[in-house]
């Protein structure tokens, strides 16, 4: 090791939203930690990504004094779902934003370094366990009692502690485009042809731009191309690709039945993607990632606050499965059944029906929500009587 190592309470790899809450909500319980947040780009950057922030994600980020992350931002209330002729549109109980990572990003990581983080470009290329005291050292430069892994779905730090398992992974193409009149106040989901889930969205920021893309499962075998993504998101979208500029790809590794195995007792702690939570329904990540960096900071804090690092690990798998264990049996028994196309519109056909059932939809896919009995019975209903 280094003699010049450099020494931190806490390190954070990875500034995304899971990263900069997981600094931020450290330093919201214990101002005086040290804490040293390391991304491998500079601030504002871009990343592949639908840009909708929930107003669960928003809650997380209120109770630790950063609400105004989505201030100047128009709120979306309106959601629109359609698969072939069959349709619905609804008011959703509670708002979204839709803001570019470039800004949503920035915002979170601002107010962890003014919380006190100091934020410092690196890529890390290691992490292990070994110093005299226990610590862990990343890349023979720094050592920190407990370190946060946020740094994605190719997560260094997941690796050093075996990550998530490898379960389904989508992909998604995403670009912007100027916003079409039937896109704006709204969020537009169309569903595709292809194996289930597989969508185009338009998404209004309110800003006269919108979030377009197109996503669906990986399958090596399918030969996706960029060409592919582009006339699937025209063909359901129209105007949407043709116009569309900025176009990003990104994996994502999809949540599965629970969640607990991922996450060791020790020192090194994982959220958000690096920790394979992505909602396997729709692809929705940020809730996810504040949800989860937010309990990883209170972990952190809690562990050292008793001297105890060695038991932020276990603190943090507790609290994570406790807040999400059962809201992921259910996305993960909803994307089981969305996969039939007759589910699919069983579903948009009850949302229709009935707000309640719309608000549940929207609950499931954007924050912590369940397949509610009247979720189930309008889906029942909509498969023995689909007309």
């Amino acid at each position: 090791m280094s003699p010049g190592l450099q020494e931190w309470d806490v390190i954070v790899v990875g500034a995304g939203p899971a990263g900069a809450t997981a600094a931020l909500s450290v330093l919201t319980r214990e101002p005086t930690t040290s804490v040293l947040l390391l991304d491998r780009h500079d601030f504002p950057r871009d990343k592949c990504c639908g840009d909708g922030i929930a107003s669960q994600a928003v809650d997380v980020l209120d109770a630790l004094g950063a609400r105004d992350v989505v201030e100047g931002w128009t709120p979306v209330r309106h959601l629109n779902l359609s698969h072939d002729q069959r349709h619905v549109e609804g008011r959703m109980a509670r708002p979204t934003w839709v803001i570019p990572r470039t800004v949503f990003d920035a915002n979170v990581v601002a107010h962890a370094t003014r919380a006190g983080a100091t934020l410092l470009r690196h890529r890390v290329r290691s992490v292990g366990v070994g110093d005299s005291h226990g610590r862990v050292v990343i890349d023979d430069t720094f050592s920190a009692k407990v370190v946060i892994g946020a740094d994605g779905a190719q997560s260094v730090v997941g690796a050093q502690v075996g990550g998530p398992p490898r379960g389904r992974r989508a992909i998604a193409l995403r670009g912007y485009a100027p916003t079409l009149p039937a896109v704006r106040g709204r969020q537009v989901i169309r569903y595709g042809v292809r194996q289930q889930p597989s969508y185009a969205w338009a998404f209004d920021r309110g800003d006269g731009w919108s979030n377009v893309g197109y996503g669906e499962l990986a399958d090596p075998s399918a030969g996706l191309t960029r060409t592919f993504f582009l006339d699937e998101l025209e063909r359901l979208i129209p105007g949407a690709a043709e116009a569309g500029t900025s176009w990003r790809a990104h994996h994502l590794p999809l949540s599965g039945w629970g969640w607990g195995r991922e996450q060791p007792e020790g020192r090194i702690l994982l959220v958000g993607d690096a920790a394979g939570l992505i909602n396997p329904m729709t692809g929705e990540g940020i809730y996810y990632a504040v949800a989860t960096g937010s309990a990883a900071g209170r972990a952190a804090a809690q562990a050292l606050s008793v001297r105890r690092p060695e038991r932020a690990g276990a603190l943090h798998r507790a609290a994570v499965r406790t807040l999400l264990n059962s809201h992921l049996r259910h996305t993960w028994t909803a994307a089981r059944l969305s996969r039939s196309t007759r589910v699919i519109e069983a579903g948009i056909a009850a949302a229709a029906r009935d707000q309640h059932v719309f608000d549940d939809l929207v609950e499931i896919g954007l924050g912590d929500g369940r397949i509610t009995p009247r979720l189930a019975a309008g889906l029942v209903r909509g498969l023995v009587r689909p007309g």
